[in-house]
């Protein structure tokens, strides 16, 4: 059962000693569920959220992202074009984790919502401006630290995993292999990474001039790794995923990289046999088939394609990829994709209804490849970095 607001106001006193509680009110819906959280005002002005998991998994993720709020100090903040929540303390509630954090105001973008031109290209810069933070900040607290060797072995494993079961087919199993191997795509700068993210981590405002970005969140996975896998998420925006990298690339002030799409969109075709993975491990037959299919579906248009033009790539040549994916909780910080962090119950959503008000098997609907290769501007510019 749900926590109420009073009770969560109630634990911001034990996180805050000090705190006294004015107001509360319910957040709305957290993570999907994954959390029970609520607003509070305080006395002397300022506003918190406190969040309860209500999972296991979850509960690991904010104990993950309190630990990263608690070590960003002021000077590393000062590096950012945007805010970041601070945190304020922490407690347990039922054998659960509560963490008190700085409440942001501003309305998010859902991300297959986002439009073209502004407010996708703010979240290009400010990804990039997480990327351009020194990776001692990470390494100094202990966060972890993915160099290419360490991505490419947790990949391979994953691929030689999925292979296992007998739903990949082997063109695109060494399609995927073929990219593992291609020295070239792992020669890139570790920087400081999300471990993942999407547009409603991104908070933004209103003014006369337009909407500004204010505030991110998300901030659990923070660590040192491959900077694609931040971009990797675009895959589910496509009218916007030309603008975000295009924001990014014009941003970012390190060494150019220029097989970064390549990497994103190995990372999105990789998506699906990670929803294959947590279907064998979570033994729920519906997420294998539908995983099988979209599997077949993909060796299929894909056959005969180059993962790796020479020419050069676009993050967007994989937007077709993810549309069908059911949202996941894999911890953002991990790029070996761990398939244990998945709720089997958010599939339902994803489920077609029958006359009884049943959910059944999906549907797979054929995924459109026809423009995976990147077009000749894209690719001039992909090339002079």
């Amino acid at each position: 059962m749900s926590r109420s607001p009073l009770t969560l106001a109630a634990a911001v006193t034990a996180a805050m000693p000090d705190a006294v509680v004015r107001r509360t009110r319910a957040l709305g819906d957290d993570g999907d569920g994954r959390y029970d959280s609520a607003v509070v005002s305080l006395a002397g002005g300022e506003t918190v959220v406190i969040r309860v998991a209500t999972d296991a998994a979850a509960d690991r993720a904010l104990r993950d992202e309190l630990r990263v709020l608690e070590a960003l100090t002021p000077g590393i903040r000062s590096l950012l074009p945007f805010r970041v929540p601070r945190a304020h303390g922490r407690t347990t509630l039922g054998g659960a984790t509560a963490g008190v954090v700085d409440f942001l105001d501003g309305y998010r973008v859902p991300t297959a919502d986002l439009p073209p031109g502004g407010v996708a290209g703010a979240i290009g810069r400010a990804i990039a401006a997480v990327h351009d933070l020194p990776v001692a900040v990470a390494r100094e607290e202990g966060f972890a630290v993915r160099g290419a060797d360490t991505i490419r072995v947790e990949l391979s494993r994953m691929v030689d995993r999925a292979a296992g079961t007998g739903h990949v087919d082997p063109v695109l199993r060494d399609r995927w292999r073929t990219a593992l191997d291609d020295d070239l795509l792992w020669r890139f700068e570790p920087t400081v990474v999300f471990g993942g993210t999407a547009a409603d981590c991104f908070l933004f405002e209103d003014d006369d001039e337009g909407p500004h970005l204010t505030g991110v969140l998300g901030w659990e996975g923070l660590s040192v790794g491959d900077p694609a896998a931040d971009l990797a998420w675009t895959a589910s925006a496509p009218d916007a995923a030309a603008s975000v990298l295009d924001a990014y690339l014009l941003a970012a002030t390190r060494a150019a990289d220029p097989l970064l799409a390549e990497r994103a969109r190995l990372y999105a075709e990789l998506e699906f046999a990670d929803w294959l993975l947590h279907g064998v491990d979570a033994d729920d037959d519906a997420v294998v088939r539908d995983a099988a299919a979209l599997l077949g579906t993909l060796a299929e248009t894909t056959r005969g394609l180059d993962l790796l033009p020479r020419t050069g790539g676009d993050v967007h040549a994989a937007v077709e990829l993810l549309d069908r994916l059911p949202a996941h909780d894999t911890p953002r910080g991990d790029t070996s994709m761990q398939t244990d962090a998945y709720d089997p119950a958010e599939l339902s959503a994803y489920l077609p209804e029958n006359q009884d008000g049943e959910t059944g098997p999906v549907e797979t609907l054929p995924i459109d490849l026809a423009e995976w290769t990147a077009h000749g501007d894209d690719a001039e510019r992909l090339r002079r970095g």
